[in-house]
């Protein structure tokens, strides 16, 4: 995958679909300045290039000066913008309530102030209707000014009516405001961390959690209050591994969007993000026949009209059905079927990356090599393991430690011993170091340094007793991470049985569907 460029025009560029180029192009001629017909020259130099090189672009383009380069970009990215805002879906209930703001202000620049209180009271509907909080405030904001600076006898009370309900409107934000700044500190955390660790961890997020959580009034929560409060507690359980409050949470997240169904196209991220969250809840409990059903209901949603509003919900729906699609091959036990969807996702994690944010693109490549792994590749699991292991990010350090843990079992599969002796010790020292030294973790890494010595006909005794001392933590939620991650019972058991890993975990999957 090449370096995201940083150039800001070019990213915009890059981003824009055919018919938005050519409306951009006629928005531009239009104005038919000399000024104009230059940043065309500019955006067809752009749009040619593969990766921004400044030198090049010059080089090849003797019309562009290095003096001017910096002024025309300028304008050239404001210009897209522009033309980019004239195409702009009207459904997007943003850009309608921020239209209907703009006509507001227009007609009281014009002195029409009873006209501009009719389209703000107009706006206050809509807002109300659509839960854009913001926006009402905006207008009670402005309705105060109009009152205060023109007697407009529009109704009686006036003064006392805007009052009320601008104090309701601002505590209502205020409550959002610490709702979504819980919402997003915990994920952060787990975003940095993952998991919680140890007790230590368990503490600190308890602590933090119960600090910050809001005093609330269930009954009188609008859209976004339960939004971030179910956000909050989705995180919370999920940090914990308390995958039950991890799947109450998201299932409510998910629910609030089939109340309100506009919502699914006013925040089409947060549906997506919430569906992704049901979706993992049911695979960390093994609930394959809810992940079914969900699935299907995330499948239809990607080819709607909701899924395709924009490239950030069609990139946002890529990367969370596709992150489920490979979890259901995990799920069944097939995991060769389903390594016929990387090349796919191959393809538009390049068609995407000047948007994906890293940690999408580092899950994406440890599922990509757990199921190298399960299918028995190893070597390619350790090429997708490297990925990870080489990218220098300061993101998911349990992630960071499983692909180093699963990179050595890969090893250890190859019979590389010569080099095992070393990545025992510097996988080690890395996991001690992130604190990510589970006691699940310690056994294996006491197992792998034994088996070097150990004779044929002792090796799977030792399998044995390695599965049934590892069995023993499965129900500790401070351990549970470590099955998460890397299925350690099924590796262990398909050595015992000399049968790969995915046969393992397709018998176990059928004997659950026959119960």
């Amino acid at each position: 995958m090449p370096n995201r460029s940083t150039d800001i025009l070019f990213q915009l560029i890059k981003s824009l679909e055919k018919g938005e180029k050519r409306n951009f192009k006629l928005y531009a001629k239009r104005n038919s300045g000399n000024e104009d017909l230059k940043i065309v020259q500019l955006f067809d130099a752009l749009d040619k290039m593969d990766v921004y090189d400044e030198a090049v672009l010059l080089k090849k383009n003797r019309s562009i000066k290095k003096q001017q380069l910096s002024n025309s970009k300028a304008h050239l990215y404001k210009q897209i913008l522009s033309s980019l805002r004239l195409i702009e879906d009207g459904g997007n209930i943003d850009i309608r309530l921020h239209e209907q703001l703009d006509f507001a202000r227009i007609l009281y620049n014009k002195g029409l102030y009873l006209q501009s209180l009719k389209v703000l009271d107009k706006l206050k509907e809509l807002a109300k209707n659509h839960h854009q909080i913001t926006y009402q405030l905006q207008a009670v904001i402005f309705e105060k000014k109009i009152e205060a600076l023109h007697i407009t006898r529009s109704m009686a009370n006036r003064a006392e009516e805007l009052t009320k309900e601008s104090d309701e409107i601002n505590l209502r934000l205020s409550l959002i405001s610490k709702l979504s700044n819980l919402a997003l500190e915990l994920y952060g955390w787990y975003i940095k961390h993952g998991h919680a660790r140890d007790a230590k961890d368990v503490e600190a997020v308890k602590i933090f959690f119960e600090t910050n959580l809001p005093e609330y009034n269930s009954k009188q929560l609008g859209f976004y209050e339960k939004l971030y409060l179910y956000q909050s507690y989705c995180w919370y359980g999920f940090i914990l591994q308390d995958l039950l409050m991890y799947y109450r949470y998201t299932k409510k997240w998910v629910d609030l969007f089939e109340e309100s169904p506009a919502m699914k196209a006013n925040e089409a991220g947060q549906y997506i993000r919430g569906m992704h969250n049901l979706l993992s809840a049911q695979f960390n409990l093994n609930n394959y026949e809810k992940f079914e059903e969900y699935i299907k209901i995330f499948e239809a949603f990607s080819v709607s009209a909701g899924g395709n509003i924009n490239a950030n919900a069609r990139i946002q729906t890529f990367v969370y059905l596709h992150i489920a699609k490979i979890n259901k091959h995990f799920l069944e036990g097939t995991f060769t079927e389903g390594l016929k969807l990387v090349p796919y996702i191959e393809e538009k994690l390049e068609e995407y990356h000047l948007h994906l944010d890293r940690h999408r693109v580092l899950v994406f490549y440890y599922k990509i090599a757990c199921l190298y792994f399960g299918s028995g590749d190893n070597e390619k699991a350790i090429d997708y393991l490297n990925k990870i292991i080489n990218w220098k990010v300061d993101l998911r350090t349990d992630l960071q430690c499983y692909a180093r843990l699963l990179h050595l079992i890969a090893h250890y599969e190859l019979g590389n011993y010569q080099l095992l002796e070393y990545l025992i010790k510097s996988v080690y020292r890395f996991m001690a170091k992130m604190k990510n030294l589970s006691t699940v973790e310690e056994e294996i890494f006491k197992f792998i340094r034994k088996s070097f010595s150990l004779s044929t006909q002792k090796l799977i005794p030792a399998f044995e007793n390695l599965k049934e001392k590892l069995q023993q933590f499965q129900g500790n939620p401070l351990e549970s991470r470590s099955f998460m991650y890397l299925d350690i019972i099924a590796w262990l058991e398909s050595k015992i049985g000399g049968v790969p890993v995915q046969e393992v975990r397709r018998r176990i999957f059928l004997q659950g569907r026959k119960r």
